[in-house]
């Protein structure tokens, strides 16, 4: 899920308000991914497919098998298959013209639907679907939509909120690192709310964020937590794509909180829940739609009560207290509670916004109370 660069993903933030409100029609959270008139009804080439008629392509940054955000993905892929749908994939594509090649591969290969899942994939993707009008797209992680291509994003911070409450109840030393992959407004948004959790229950723990500038660097991942670890963290979470925090945590004697999938049996001697994705509901929702001809270009952002983001059960090795109060929390924010509610203060103690709105939410640019470190 790597990113092409600072430059343009501030342009993404300061476009996608008005993208995601047009394409969703000011509504982010319940709708799944069934609704709206099929394209075709406005005009476009798009038809329904028939099930047996579908070849679904996936692009994915990464390897299939990297225990967090690729293999997610390929659940999902999984799920269609497990439906009897025909699928093929390409992995470790790069955010460059290898990506349109890969496209171009699979619509070659027979594909009718392609989803690609890194934010560099986006323009790629784009000027594909613009060439092929009766082939279904979507891109995940981005801001874009054209009339046969959609968008999607999971709202992985509710997640992140609740691992936030079991790493401030575990740790001992009030001090929790944070291996960010990027200075972008989604690691941006993921680690605030993974600090207002950790504060709602231990309001002397900080968070020390250590970037990589990297979504598959493994290396770098393992040694920004080893950083972390040596001065003085006990509890090591990750927005990044590999499960190398997690090792290093286990190696210090120290704990995690993993990301993307469950990866309870990487550290099993560290490993306290994740934040997850269940990338399997939106495919076979949008998949099933094309065939209903339900399909609609829109941008989707869905959280806890659409079932694309959950927090993993809780290892025994979180503190006994912990499961009842995450179980609270998440019924709060099931219920319609907003973790970026009230007045939201910045590093420097000010109140950085109220009553933050999901355009706000989104379009996260700074760190809130608590968080050491900055985004240079």
């Amino acid at each position: 899920m790597g990113k092409k660069g600072l430059a343009l993903s501030l342009c993404a933030m300061l476009l996608v308000s008005a993208v995601f409100l047009g394409a969703c029609g000011g509504s982010t959270s319940g709708g799944g991914t069934t609704g709206g008139d099929n394209a075709t009804a406005s005009g476009g080439a798009l038809q329904p497919i028939a099930k047996e008629d579908l070849m679904v392509g996936f692009v994915y940054i990464g390897d299939i098998k990297d225990g967090g955000y690729n293999e997610g993905h390929d659940q999902g892929r999984l799920a269609l298959e497990a439906m009897g749908i025909k699928c093929q994939y390409k992995e470790n594509v790069p955010e460059s013209s290898e990506c349109e090649t890969a496209i171009r591969e699979l619509l070659d290969l027979g594909c009718n639907v392609i989803y690609t899942t890194s934010f560099g994939h986006m323009d790629w993707t784009e000027a594909v679907a613009n060439e092929y009008p009766n082939v279904y797209f979507g891109h995940a992680t981005g801001y874009k939509t054209t009339d046969n291509m959609c968008n999607y994003m999971g709202k992985i911070e509710q997640a992140r909120y609740l691992t936030g409450i079991v790493a401030g109840l575990k740790t001992q030393s009030n001090k929790i690192g944070y291996v960010m992959a990027m200075p972008y407004a989604e690691c941006i948004r993921g680690c605030n709310a993974f600090t207002l959790g950790v504060r709602s229950v231990n309001p002397e723990a900080t968070v020390e964020i250590m970037l990589v500038n990297s979504w598959v660097d493994v290396a770098t991942a393992k040694q920004s937590a080893i950083e972390l670890l040596n001065k003085g963290c006990d509890v090591i979470a990750q927005h990044h794509d590999s499960t190398t925090p997690q090792l290093a945590a286990q190696d210090a004697g120290a704990f995690a909180i993993g990301y993307n999938v469950p990866t309870p049996n990487v550290a099993p001697n560290a490993y306290l829940t994740a934040a997850i994705f269940n990338w399997a509901k939106f495919y076979t929702d949008n998949v099933q739609s094309i065939i209903d001809g339900t399909w609609a270009p829109n941008a989707y952002w869905e959280g806890l009560d659409s079932g694309w983001v959950d927090i993993d059960p809780l290892t025994d090795l979180c503190p006994p207290e912990a499961r009842e109060l995450v179980e609270t929390a998440r019924q709060e924010i099931l219920g319609g509670y907003n973790i970026f509610g009230g007045d939201v203060l910045n590093q420097n103690g000010e109140v950085g916004a109220t009553d933050m709105t999901d355009d706000e939410i989104w379009n996260m640019e700074w760190l809130v109370q608590g968080v050491i470190g900055n985004l240079g």
